[in-house]
């Protein structure tokens, strides 16, 4: 059997190992609208780190998978918008909660004439599970 002869890794195959580990280590988000206090009106849109991943209509989930690290979550109805500025370890998985809710208006007269016209006042919530 031939020897081999022993050879020492460079600093750009260990970084190169390194940098494929990082990119395998993921964290998981997802954000649900499930609540039952949820009026079931109005999309709410929901990016991650400023980039849209998805509308949640009543019923839906969303998950997306992320390296490790900060991230923000927004979300929003085109009438109210919400922020959560978060950090996830690798294998981590952060749950949150979008509801769309009635509140103080929504069920005036004044509610009735803006909702006949195609919006409602619906306030949103987003809770980390």
């Amino acid at each position: 059997m031939p020897l081999v002869p022993e050879v020492e890794p460079s600093v750009q195959d260990l970084d190169n190992v390194v940098s494929d580990l990082t990119r395998s280590w993921t964290a998981t988000v997802t954000v649900r609208r499930q609540s039952e206090e949820d009026v079931g009106y109005r999309e709410i849109f929901v990016l991650l780190d400023d980039e849209p991943i998805g509308v949640l209509r009543h019923g839906d989930v969303l998950a997306r998978d992320v390296q490790p690290g900060p991230h923000r979550l927004r979300v929003h109805n085109t009438l109210f918008k919400k922020t959560i500025e978060f950090t996830l370890a690798g294998g981590e998985h952060a749950r949150f909660t979008a509801t769309n809710r009635a509140g103080w208006g929504t069920y005036s007269v004044w509610a009735f004439w803006i909702g006949f016209l195609g919006a409602g006042p619906f306030y949103l919530t987003l809770e980390r599970e």
